[in-house]
């Protein structure tokens, strides 16, 4: 559901240059069939954790910044991805494939993430260091879920609203089958996991230039819903101080400059706090609520 999940998924567009149009996002309808379910039930964590687009993009850049630092991901990412010609068609198309894979009807969703792999079939190569990478080995496929996982469920749980390690251990278990789909069979399915597999990833994780150009161009397009265009850079650093401790140092992110102010944590935490509470009605969250017969602002609502 990050950047890798979908990386080829927009390989039509792969010549659009920096000045060009981004292309039409395919038509899903999150309001229909009424009572398909999705491959997440509506009481599930993940409804809430994706249904907020503050940590939705602070959680889509840690886990994009988590999957850059591993060279095989990275190679595959930045070199079979649109993304550096055409950013905001591949954010469209990235934030697209999320929302369908945890709020659309199960067919759909599989339908969409079937297609994901069968491109992903065709990226492969071999990083400047001469190793080989296959965007569909399963070890890869595992590490993109983890840095998913993480990134947008920290970002909530850090910015909107806390999270217990009771729901984060539900929240690695709903994604099973999600994951399964997208052929990450060893993701990572509890807390423990999830620390285990970047305790193994970690001699892995690494500075490279592409990480300071993935956040040169997040920091000068346009990426976000507009009421929240003012805090995009601010909410960039956000995303640099949800990543783990020593990544951001093996990163190379602990300068002055990728540093959030006190006053712009509670900023941002604000911002968080405030979309808990604003149902878009036309935005797949709230559609979803409506498919399977439950009010639009069903997730908006306060819950112990």
């Amino acid at each position: 559901m990050a950047l890798t999940q979908t990386a080829s998924a927009s390989a039509s567009s792969a010549n659009a240059g920096p000045g060009a149009k981004p292309a039409p996002r395919p038509a899903i309808d999150f309001a229909r069939p009424a009572r398909a379910p999705a491959w997440y039930e509506p009481d599930s964590v993940a409804w809430q954790v994706y249904k907020n687009p503050v940590s939705l993009f602070i959680g889509g850049i840690t886990a994009v910044l988590l999957e850059l630092g591993e060279p095989r991901v990275r190679e595959g990412v930045w070199g079979h991805s649109i993304f550096p010609k055409d950013p905001i068609t591949r954010l469209r198309r990235t934030g697209l494939a999320t929302h369908v894979s945890v709020y659309a009807p199960r067919e759909v969703a599989s339908k969409l993430i079937g297609g994901v792999v069968r491109m992903h079939e065709k990226v492969r190569g071999t990083t400047p260091d001469g190793e080989p990478y296959h965007a569909n080995d399963p070890v890869l496929l595992d590490w993109v879920q983890a840095t998913v996982g993480y990134g947008f469920m920290e970002a909530y749980a850090k910015w909107c609203r806390p999270l217990s390690d009771e729901q984060r251990d539900r929240f690695y278990a709903e994604s099973k089958p999600i994951a399964g789909l997208f052929g990450a069979t060893g993701a990572p399915l509890s807390l423990a996991e999830q620390k285990a597999c970047f305790e193994d990833m970690r001699p892995r994780i690494v500075a490279h230039s592409i990480v300071f150009e993935f956040l040169s161009i997040m920091e000068r397009t346009p990426a976000v819903p507009t009421p929240l265009r003012p805090f995009q850079r601010m909410m960039i650093r956000a995303a640099i101080a949800t990543l783990p401790e020593w990544t951001q140092r093996q990163l190379g992110l602990t300068d002055r400059h990728f540093r959030l102010a006190g006053w712009e944590r509670r900023v941002i935490r604000a911002l968080g706090a405030l979309f808990e509470r604003i149902p878009l009605r036309s935005a797949p969250p709230a559609q979803a609520c409506l498919r399977l017969g439950l009010p639009a602002n069903w997730l908006y609502r306060r819950r112990a």
